[in-house]
Parts: structure tokens; sequence; C-alpha cells
């Protein structure tokens, strides 16, 4: 037996229950704390009152010992001692309420740590919603952005379809008047020409709506164009005529572009539209690029139409005689 208790294993085996006991000892909570130094204060307030008793009672023992000249040696010792016992009980109970006081604060502070680390959870969860709407604010804002440029873009198409049937509705009429022109100046050529660079010659006409046929008998070159071309022909030559060049030349070029990537550069439709760009050019006095115009135009019609046709002949004497477009 005694060999057994003093095996390691026993001995490790009681320092495992120390420790234990100690571990016990060191998890106490403060609210245990609380309690017990409660309980202390109420043992040492007793004890207090009790002291205060014997120590009266030792007094007035010592004062009749006094009076009949005995000996208060050993009364005045117990009384010392009483005195000493008082003040450590009093230290004691000074030291209890500091604990208390400081357990109250601490609890206070804990209260208070608790309260603004529920405030942060709930601004840190404010700041997660406050980003995920302004994210999706966002994602609203610019797919609205996108939505009012594609109406910007539907806006203007619409617009110029507008204006495109306005034309349109208005042709029949025009094209009645101009043949009925036409009729009385058959034996007149249309003077669409430059003036000379060595002569100052006056300064450029201004196309007039009443021109669209002949324009576009100019243009044409001889063959059939399209309804669509002679409707932006008119719409072209009334933006001319009003000086809205701005808006005209934009309006040729686009109508230039979706042609050749509808039906090609080498078509009769591009060369109509080259001499209907080169007409507003020769109206600003851009005799350069008209010309460069006219010799596209040309060029296409012989491809096209062959070098024997009429309004190659046209177009190439035109050209030689100072750049006026096709009247053929």
């Amino acid at each position: 037996m005694e060999s057994s208790k003093g095996s390691p294993e026993a001995v490790t085996e009681d320092r495992g229950k120390k420790i234990e006991e100690i571990a016990k000892m060191t998890t106490v909570t403060q609210e245990d704390i609380t309690s017990n130094t409660k309980t202390i204060i109420q043992g040492l307030e007793t004890l207090k009152n009790e002291h205060h008793q014997i120590l009266n009672g030792l007094l007035t023992s010592m004062k009749s010992i006094k009076r009949e000249n005995g000996d208060t040696n050993l009364t005045e010792e117990k009384t010392n001692r009483l005195k000493k016992s008082l003040e450590t009980i009093e230290l004691g109970l000074s030291e209890a309420q500091v604990m208390m006081a400081l357990a109250n604060h601490l609890q206070h502070v804990e209260a208070e740590k608790q309260k603004l680390r529920a405030q942060v959870r709930r601004l840190c969860q404010e700041n997660a919603w406050l980003r995920d709407e302004l994210a999706n604010t966002q994602q609203k804002l610019q797919f609205s952005e996108q939505k009012v440029a594609t109406l910007e873009e539907e806006k203007k198409h619409l617009e110029f379809m507008n204006e495109i049937k306005k034309y349109d509705g208005n042709d029949p009429q025009t094209q009645s008047g101009t043949e009925e022109k036409e009729q009385d100046q058959s034996t007149q050529s249309l003077d669409l020409g430059f003036p000379d660079d060595d002569e100052d010659g006056p300064q450029p006409e201004v196309l007039s709506p009443s021109q669209p046929s002949a324009m576009a008998q100019a243009a044409s070159g001889g063959y059939e164009i399209p309804a669509r071309l002679r409707t932006l022909h008119n719409l072209v030559i009334q933006y001319a005529s009003q000086g809205r060049y701005e808006v005209a030349v934009p309006l040729c070029k686009q109508a230039l572009e979706d042609l050749e990537k509808t039906s090609g550069h080498d078509h009769p439709d591009v060369a109509t539209m080259l001499n209907i760009l080169a007409l507003v050019y020769r109206d600003q006095g851009k005799y350069k690029e008209a010309a460069n115009l006219l010799n596209d135009a040309l060029g296409i019609r012989e491809k096209t139409l062959g070098n024997d046709h009429p309004a190659v002949s046209s177009c190439t004497a035109c050209i030689t005689h100072g750049g006026s477009c096709c009247t053929q």
C-alpha cells in the first residue's frame, strides 16, 4: 500500500487533482465574488459590533478596578488588543466596500460595452444594407442612362422618318407642278456649271425647293430613280435652300453610307447619291469636292451602265465643260 502511494502514478494523480481544485478556484465568476464579499461584509459588521460590546465591558471593568486601586494591566492589554482588532476589522470593511464599488463599476462598464457592441453590429448591418442599396441604385441608374440614350436615338430616328414621310406625302404634288415647268422649259438646259477659275463669277446659287425634279433628273443620269432617293433628294434640296448645310451634308453622307452597305459602292443608286451630294457642295462653293464626287459617280456609271450609255456621255461632257451634274 505504501509503495503504491509513493509511486509516480499516484503522485501524478494527486497533482492532477490539485490542479483541478486550483482551476475551480480561479474560475470563480464575478457574481460569486460579489456574493462572497457581501457575506464577508455582514460577518465583519457582526464581528465589529461584538468587539465594541466587549471593549465597552472592558472599559467599564477597568474603571471599577481603578476605583478599588486594583491591577489594571491585564485589562489594559485586552483593551489594546481589541482596539487593534477593531482597526483591522474596519480596514477589512473599507476594502470590502471598495471591492463592491469596483464590482458595480465593472458591471456598469460591461453593460456599456455590450451596448456598444450591439450598436456596432447594428451599424455594420445598416452599412451592408446601404452598400447593397447603393449597388442596386447604381445599376438602376446605369440602366436608366442606357435607356435614355436608346430613346434619344429612337427619337432622332423617328424625327428623321417623320421628315421623310412628310416629304413623301408632298412628293406627288411637287412632281406634278415640276413636270409642268419641265414641259414649259423642255428646250432649256439645266445650268449647273461651275464658274471659271480665271474669272470672278457670281456667288454660288442657292438650291431652291422648286428644283427637285430637275435635280433628280440631273442626278439620275438617265435611269429610273427609286422613290426613296427622290424623297431624300427633295429633303436635301429643302435643307440646302434654307442654308442648313450642316443638316443636308450629313444626311447625304448617311444615305450614301447606307446605300454602300446594302448595294455596294458600284451601284447606280450610289452614283445618284454622289451627284446629289455634289449639288450641295457646288452650292456651298466647294467645287473641288464636287468635281471629285462627279468623277466617282462617272466611274460607277461606266462600270454599271457601260461607256456607250447616254448617262455616261452626259456626265463626261458636263465634267469636261466645267463640272455641272449630268443632265441626261
